[in-house]
Formats: C-alpha cells, structure tokens, sequence
C-alpha cells in the first residue's frame, strides 16, 4: 500500500532517476534522502521492511502504479527493457543504444506492446539521465523514432518529468535540488534573470561572463600545422559544450598566418578531427579572409602612430623586450614608417630586413605589451592564395581583430595564454574594435605524452611513428585507433569543467572511462598465441566435429552470434599448458570441464602435447584453470596482436629538458596468433574483447588467408606501461 512507504535513500553521487520519476508519475508520495556515504539504493516501510537495488525497486514502483503488462509475456518484456535500460546510464556505448532503441521504435508508440509502462520510464530516464549528451542528439535528425517517442513522453508527463529533472539531472555530487535551500542563501549575484539565461544548473557547470541564450557566438581556431591532438580537443570541446548550453553557435576557423608550416593536409584532417569529436560548426572560416581588411588596420595604425616598422636584428628585438630598452626605430616618422611598410609589402630585400610593431608599453612589467610585432615578411606561397603576398600578420596581431570581425562573444583560451590578455585587449582597443571576452581553462597535458606539434613532427619525418594517425600519437586520430571511444573523451574533458588549474592528467582515468564504454557491448572472441601453441587430445571427444551458435556477448543480444567449433583436438596457449598438471581438472570456457591425463615433452623439457578426457559434469566452480581454446581446423584466422608503449619515459619534461634525452627505445611489440573464424567478418575499426587477453581494436580486416588480421591492444586503465 502507498501509505506503507516510508523513505528512499539513495546515493547522492547517483540519484535513482528512473524510481522517482515513476514515483512523481504515478502520484506515490516517495520521502528522499541523499548521502554521501550511501552505497546502495534502498526504499524503507514503515513496518520496517527494506527493499534494496535500483532493479528491484523500480519493479516494485512499477507493480505498485500499475505499470506493468497485462500478461506474463508482457512483464517479461518490460523486465528485459528495464535491464536494458541500467546499461544507458552504466556509460555503454551510447550512440550504438540510441540507434538499436531507433529502429526498435520505427512501428512502436512505447516499448512493450500498446500501453505506457514503467519500461518507457525506464528509458526515458536513462536518456535524461545523460544530460548534454543526449541533449545534444535530441537535437540532431539522427535518431527521429526515439526523438519522437521521448518528446511523447515528455509532453505527457510534462510537469512531473520537468521537475524531476530540474532536480536531479547534473545534480551528481549532490542528489539534492538547488532550489531547496532557503531563498536568503541565494547569492546576491544570481537572480530570477541570471537562471533564465543559464537554464538549469549542476554543480560541475561552468558560466560564461555576460553570455546570454542564443546570443553566443565562439570560434575554435587551430592552426593548419598539425592534426588535431587532446590538448586541442579540450579546447574544441569546451567550445560545444558552451554553444549548446547558451543555444550558441561555433566557428571553425583556420589560423593559418604561418605559410612555413601549414598545408591543405592538415586542414582536411582538422576538419575531419573536428567532425569526430561530433561538433556542429556554423561555418568554416580562414584568418587569410581577413588579410586585405588586416592590411588596411596595419595602416591605419601606423597613420595613427601606435605602430611602427623595425629593423632591428630579432635577436637584439628580443633582448631589447626582455630590458626594456625603446628600439632606435621606434620614434621614427609616420612617413619613413609608410616608407619601409611599402618595402615589407613588396617583400625587397630592405622589406625583408624589417617588421611591424606595435607602440605599446615598453616599461610595463608585463613583458607582451612590450611592442610587439604585428607583421612580418615570409616569402613562403600560402597554401590557399599562394604568393600573393611577402608578408604575413603574427597571431598576436589577426587573433583579436578577426574574433572582434566576426562577432565573436567569448574567445576560450587556455591559461597558458594570461599573461597574453593584456595585450589582447589593449590591441583591440588601439584597433577601435568592439572588445571579446576570454574564457581561460587550463591546458590539458598527460603523462608521458608530447603535446608539441613541433616535436610530434619530428616523430613523423623521422619515421618514428606511421604517421598522425599513429596508435602511439595523441591525435585524435592516433587514439581512436587505438581504440578510444569519443564518447569516453568528451566524459573525461566534461569532468574536469572549466577548471584553471594546470594539472598533470593519467591516462590510466581515460582508459578506465573508456572500458565502461566498451565492455558493455563489445564482442567475445578467442585467440591462442601461435608461438609453441600446445594440442589438447580429448579421447572422448567428439567423433566429427559438430558447431554450435552462441552470443558473441552473453549479455548484450545486440553483439550478435558467433559459430564455435567444438572437435577431439583443440589448441590451447604454451602458457596455460605449463600451468596444467596430470590428472588436475581444468575448465574449457564456453565448453565444461576436462581432465588432463598426459603431459608430452621434448628433450629440452618443453610442452609438446596434452592428453585429456572430458568431464562435462564437473563443476566450473571447483577448477583453478579457466582455458580459452580453439578446435584444430584449417578454418582459423592469422592475427597479429600490436601492444604500444609511451614515445618517452618520463612523465613530465622540465622546463629547458630536450624530449631526445628521454626517447623510449621500444615502443611497439607484435604477437602471431590464431583466432576463431568468426574473426574473417571483424570490420576495420570494430571493438572486441579477446577472452583472457583484453580489449582490441581491429585496425587491418581480414584480407586473405596469408596476410594477418591485425588487432591494435586497447589499454584498460591497469596496465602503467605494456612493454617494460
């Protein structure tokens, strides 16, 4: 009876979406009460009884509301639904979720059969439940079935469902709403206009200055010099975040101001990087738009006195910065300046000897607002207009004009950059132009891990790596190759919120994230090393070999199925061979049991050969061994197992530290192997799971039989360093 509900206590790091909102649904009165030290979801009676378990609450919620089928086969249904749903939320892999739900929902109003149930709650909640991440799909076409049948549902119980997830959704690390505190704690800088501009708020949310909903416009501005790595991704990233939280829009636009080092390759791939990370740009735009109107502003400066052109040697510039010491050229006239800016655009050989600068400050203590130089000569083709022109605008110079241009509201720029923001804005104001905030958030840097396009370049022209999409490289195409679902960055860049503070991150907490992803739904396969592989005679084996059909996942249907062959000979790993005595019992995954009654070595003491009997009323329980094996047929696939190691062996580069010192000598191992023969269907870029071994990501397809299926090893957040 609903009177007999006493309290839900719940973990405050995950609120039970799914109970409450069937509980606010159906009108139960449902007390809650969230702790930190909570560990599990329990619903308390007042005659002291306790159910524990989110499964089993949400069921007993479900009967209690009367949302369950109207037969045994309609419960079954929704049970299995509701098992479903814990996987949204569990982190799987979310996308692939939302398109098997998809294509179930094409000829379907909800889940099971013709009638709401706690089913559709479920899910519903496991969708909500996401926040951003879902937000951001719903907004999408690509999955309009489950669209249609979650604003259905949102529409219905509107009021219930908004103010359940006005409550809890983003609410992790609290389990409590916001609005329940008292109305005198408010902060006198938040009032009702500040929450309708930021909508609804969790804790590991992040403000922008003055930004308002749909009234933000942000640009993420690579150079074209390199592919797109993590340092850059936290940057792009955060540039969707705040676009989608303020229903903003984002630029991608090409700094490409250095001829010297960038080229039409690094653009397609950028682009192709950023499309990765599933960001939706308004417009792909190019700081070489700009250079007529930068020229026209170099000008105008200089007509204005607040530029001048240099020709001091850049060795004595910099020294002359460093002491603040005014350069001989700085008090030169408008005239001779026009003069020299006319050879500097001609690109002669006096042109070439000079710069442009900007008349700053040269006392302040703040050494970038010591003049600094706004043009110079390169007579380097650009990669889009060729040798049009012989000089080239620095970064410090196009950046806060083209971001003013452009409409930007809120250039994002790590913090390595602060010292910098003075002189931003004192360029913008010099230019007349309309000021941009910056947002500062703190580099992304990982151990052992070399950030540096200059020095990942080396790796590249020096045949150290493949290339950019090198396994080894922190690329975004190098990790996804190696098997990092983007699903798990964009968690692991959102976690760490806007904060300044420059930390040193493990990859360890990235490939723990991305395994909860993974493992969920990726594939079981067997492999056997090929190197001193040993034979398994099973005497009372089957006669002729027979196949059976098992999941290729045994708790996720959407993985598939998969063939195994079952014979009298199987093959087994050296290594398990060793570990097997006679007459021990061991346990054949995926078969039952055996008993090895023989043990053959050569003269050198070496595994040759095992002799056994299959006990398949034995008990899995009670056996040491669990062996992965494969059944001696000429249907086995060749593979080729690739581990990585890091590039360098130290975690942190010091300051002045040359990367060459600290080379680490091996990094890369290939393993021959055999795998089942499900394995010739394994598509290009496909996750799975060998048993026993780990997870992989097949980077090379079955081909033919001679050539190997190459499957790159996917760290799972233990193993420090796979080579050493």
């Amino acid at each position: 009876m609903k009177e007999e509900v006493e309290l839900l206590s719940f973990s405050s790091d995950s609120p039970p979406l799914s109970i409450i909102a069937a509980a606010k649904i159906a009108g139960i009165t449902l007390p809650t009460q969230a702790s930190s030290s909570a560990s599990v979801t329990t619903l308390s009676f007042s005659n002291g009884l306790k159910l524990h378990g989110n499964y089993v609450i949400l069921r007993y919620i479900g009967r209690l509301a009367n949302f369950y089928g109207n037969n045994a086969f309609h419960d079954a249904q929704i049970d299995e639904w509701l098992e479903y749903a814990l996987t949204i939320s569990c982190g799987s892999e979310f996308e692939n979720a939302c398109g098997y739900m998809d294509t179930y929902l094409e000829k379907r109003t909800f889940f099971v059969s013709h009638y709401f149930s706690i089913a559709d709650v479920a899910v519903w909640s496991g969708l909500a439940g996401t926040g951003l991440r879902w937000e951001s799909l719903r907004k999408s076409n690509k999955y309009p079935n489950l669209v249609r049948w979650y604003n259905s549902v949102s529409a219905e119980y509107s009021d219930a469902l908004k103010e359940v997830t006005g409550l809890y959704v983003g609410k992790k690390g609290s389990g409590k709403p916001m609005a329940a505190k008292p109305k005198e704690q408010k902060s006198a800088n938040v009032d009702s206009s500040d929450k309708a501009k930021v909508g609804s708020r969790s804790s590991s949310e992040i403000d922008l200055p003055d930004a308002e909903i749909g009234k933000v416009r942000l640009r993420f501005a690579p150079e074209p010099s390199g592919y797109l790595h993590l340092g850059h991704s936290k940057a792009a990233l955060l540039n969707k975040y705040f676009a989608e939280r303020y229903e903003g829009e984002v630029i991608l636009r090409f700094d490409d101001t250095n001829p010297t080092k960038e080229s039409n390759e690094f653009v397609d791939n950028l682009i192709k990087d950023v499309e990765t990370l599933g960001i939706k740009y308004q417009k792909i735009t190019y700081t070489s738009d700009y250079f007529p109107k930068l020229m026209d502003m170099a000008e105008k400066l200089i007509k204005e006195g607040t530029a001048y052109v240099d020709d001091t040697p850049r060795e004595q510039m910099q020294k002359e910065r460093m002491d603040g010491i005014e350069s001989k050229c700085r008090s030169n006239s408008v005239e001779e300046n026009l003069k020299l800016w006319k050879e500097m655009i001609a690109g002669s050989e006096r042109g070439l000897q000079c710069c442009l600068r900007g008349k700053l400050d040269m006392q302040d203590p703040n050494k970038s607002l010591r003049d600094p130089v706004y043009y110079r000569c390169n007579p380097v083709p650009h990669h889009r207009i060729g040798s049009k022109y012989k000089l080239y605008p620095t970064y410090d110079f196009a950046c806060p004009f083209v971001d003013s241009e452009e409409g930007i509201t809120h250039a994002l720029r790590s913090s390595e950059y602060h010292d910098r923001n003075a002189q931003y804005y004192r360029i913008q104001e010099d230019m007349g132009m309309r000021r941009v905030h910056i947002y500062e958030f703190s580099r992304l840097n990982m151990v052992y891990t070399l950030l540096s396009k200059r020095k990942l370049l080396w790796f590249v022209q020096n045949g150290k790596v493949d290339g950019w999409d090198d396994p080894r490289f922190p690329t975004v195409q190098g990790i996804v190759r190696r098997g990092l679902k983007i699903e798990a960055l964009i968690q692991f860049i959102v976690e760490q919120g806007g904060s300044k503070n420059l930390n040193l991150m493990e990859w360890d907490k990235l490939w723990t994230i991305n395994k909860k992803i993974i493992d969920p739904v990726c594939p079981r396969h067997t492999a056997v090393i090929d190197e001193r592989r040993v034979l398994l005679t099973l005497s009372n084996g089957p006669n002729e070999p027979f196949v059976c059909i098992i999941p290729r996942h045994k708790k996720y249907d959407g993985a598939g199925e998969k063939a195994t062959t079952y014979t009298r000979r199987i093959w087994i790993d050296y290594a398990d061979a060793e570990c097997i005595s006679v007459d021990e019992e061991v346990t054949l995954m995926d078969w039952g049991n055996a008993i090895v009654k023989q043990i053959t070595k050569d003269q050198d003491g070496n595994i040759t050969q095992l002799v056994g009997v299959l006990h398949l009323e034995g008990s899995v329980k009670t056996t040491k061994l669990k062996l992965t094996w494969l059944a001696e047929t000429n249907e086995l696939v060749n593979l080729s197992l690739v581990e990585y190691d890091y590039l360098i062996t130290k975690k942190k580069l010091e300051e002045g530290e040359d990367f060459l010192d600290v080379l680490n000598p091996c990094t890369k191992k290939e393993r021959a192997a055999v795998g089942d023969s499900n394995m010739r269907n394994l598509k290009q870029g496909e996750i799975l799971q060998l048993e026993r071994r780990g997870y992989f990501r097949c980077d090379v397809p079955f081909i033919r039989p001679s050539k190997p299926v190459v499957l790159i090893a996917i760290p799972d957040g233990r193993q420090q360093s796979v080579l050493k």
